[in-house]
């Protein structure tokens, strides 16, 4: 009988192999084992801060007054920034006097939850000042959308789940905010949110389960080169935007492009893109198209029409939690798990 003896020389390539092999194997499971920390939902009885901790709120009071009627009537507690009507210039209140109010209810463990008064700009100023060591010990959600996709960013880049939803300046006399308000209350108190997107002929149809990250483009953008910046690998990207020209548009998406945002993303969801100035030389094609065609190299769905960004009708999106995206043509669905 022949015996085939392995070389010393074969046998310690056979071994590194399977030991890379394991090594691999443990990482790749430790890699999609990894899950966002959930803040607790919220019950009767618990606390809510309003804070500002960008824009200046002249004469803003009515909406927090009505918000703050809102978490009343759901059975919960509110307190109020000491600087939340404070005046800096932009601002409400200066870099200092912002960030005391944002680091003062990140620190409090009797506070469940972290509402934006209103967005603007500023937030970016202020976010290298916070100390999240007291806030890992007694996670909380941070709510708001717009600048306050700073704050989301360094959630996610943290591990914690954040709530892109509404704020207290949403809280107008407009109407179609039943719908905002409703996805509102069943993010704050843990019911499912499933929404059903309007059909596009420019959907990109497919389908994706995974992490949902993202918010405002220009904020998006602002935080790139920096430790702000998301990770968007194995994610679905979600943008919105307000108030820039298409050129603009194209110019954010171009940075995020030249960064690597796209090369590993799965999945995109284009929110509200709401008051898109009018150029002297028109751009030439829909905002649709516009994206589409910054994002013509990759295979991932994309999804258009989703409700979310600045308008009336902003539905509550878990930033940082898996979802079920399905992209077709009639309509899409995005459901969280």
């Amino acid at each position: 009988m022949y015996i085939y003896t392995m070389s010393k020389k074969a046998l310690l390539i056979r071994c590194c192999l399977v030991m890379f092999i394991m090594i691999t194997t443990a990482g790749l499971a430790q890699q999609s084992s990894t899950k966002m920390i959930q803040p607790p939902y919220l019950k009767a009885g618990d606390t809510v801060a309003i804070v500002a901790p960008s824009g200046i709120l002249n004469n803003r009071e009515a909406e927090v007054e009505r918000s703050k009627t809102l978490l009343k009537s759901w059975g919960l507690n509110v307190v109020v920034g000491k600087h939340v009507f404070s005046k800096a210039n932009h601002f409400a209140g200066t870099d200092d006097e912002r960030c005391e109010d944002l680091q003062k209810v990140l620190d409090d463990p009797t506070i469940k939850a972290i509402w934006a008064a209103r967005g603007g700009y500023g937030t970016v100023r202020i976010i290298d000042k916070l100390d999240f060591t007291k806030f890992k010990e007694h996670p909380k959600w941070i709510i708001g959308y717009s600048d306050i996709t700073v704050l989301h960013n360094a959630m996610n880049n943290l591990g914690y789940e954040s709530m892109h939803a509404m704020m207290c300046t949403s809280m107008t006399d407009e109407k179609d905010l039943e719908e905002t308000i409703a996805t509102f209350k069943k993010a704050l108190f843990g019911e499912s949110l499933l929404y059903t997107l309007a059909g596009s002929s420019y959907n990109r149809v497919g389908k994706v389960t995974a992490p949902v990250v993202g918010g405002n483009l220009t904020i998006l953008q602002t935080m790139l080169g920096s430790k702000s910046s998301i990770d968007t690998k194995g994610k679905i990207l979600f943008i919105e935007e307000i108030g820039e020209y298409k050129y603009h548009i194209d110019r954010l998406l171009q940075s995020l492009k030249r960064a690597g945002y796209f090369d590993q993303c799965v999945g995109v969801i284009v929110g509200d893109m709401t008051k898109i100035k009018k150029n002297t030389t028109p751009w030439g094609t829909s905002i649709e198209q516009l994206i589409l065609d910054e994002l013509s190299n990759y295979s991932f769905p994309i999804a258009f029409n989703m409700h979310a960004g600045h308008e009336p009708d902003n539905r509550a999106m878990i930033l940082g939690r898996t979802v079920q995206l399905t992209v077709d043509s009639e309509q899409s669905t995005l459901v969280f798990e």
